[in-house]
């Protein structure tokens, strides 16, 4: 249990270290001398590696760990890693999944997947499979983490449009000219013109283009109704 210590330790004082640390992998798998050796192979791939062999410890844990991917064994005493992948669903924990197991088979790699898993690896699997999974995952955790930037940026950006500078962008987006939009909504011409601007102005935009742009992206992303 020491190692899992050190391993968590210094993946979080590695954590902070800026853009260009390596990525760090989580190792979970109760047979300790299996989890090091993943680890070992990992950290000459170039990766950072925390193990853990207890997997309740690892979801105390999983919340701070600014982890990449986590590569859970199946079948583990207390917690099997289906059961860890579906906590860490329910927590809102969105880190990448990679199964391995000596005792794989069709439903359960079905079912890992389904649940979100990128990979299912059966014991004994080559290091460069491994190696290849792993940087699937760290992919998948980038594009995940852009994706997740991007949105909090729209919702910052729709949040701050009034209601009825909302409605008018809207039917911007969906085609209506300022005419259609006053008749429908039961305003002036130059009301909605001024309203027009100003969400204009609050989205940081200059032309109905990028404002349609910023509404359909915020539409897509679940941000708009």
């Amino acid at each position: 249990m020491r190692s899992r210590t050190r391993h968590v330790s210094t993946a979080r004082r590695e954590s902070g270290a800026g853009r260009t640390r390596r990525p760090l992998v989580v190792v979970v798998d109760d047979e300790p001398e299996v989890a090091e050796a993943i680890a070992m192979a990992l950290r000459s791939a170039r990766f950072r590696a925390a193990t853990f062999t207890d997997p309740v410890r690892f979801l105390d844990d999983a919340g701070n760990l600014d982890a990449e991917c986590v590569l859970l064994d199946v079948r583990m005493p207390r917690l099997s890693g289906l059961e860890v992948q579906q906590a860490l669903v329910r927590r809102g924990i969105e880190i990448p999944v990679v199964f391995v197991s000596g005792h794989g088979d069709i439903p359960m790699a079905v079912t890992a997947v389904r649940a979100g898993a990128l990979q299912f690896l059966e014991k004994p699997f080559l290091e460069k499979a491994l190696v290849e999974a792993i940087r699937e995952a760290v992919a998948e955790a980038k594009r995940r983490r852009a994706a997740r930037s991007a949105n909090a940026k729209l919702h910052a950006l729709v949040s701050a449009l009034s209601p009825r500078e909302r409605q008018v962008a809207e039917a911007v987006a969906t085609g209506q000219n300022a005419e259609e939009i006053a008749r429908r909504l039961s305003l002036s011409r130059r009301t909605v013109e001024m309203h027009k601007l100003r969400a204009m102005r609050r989205l940081g935009v200059h032309s109905s283009t990028e404002m349609t742009r910023i509404i359909v992206e915020a539409r897509a992303a679940g941000l708009l109704s």
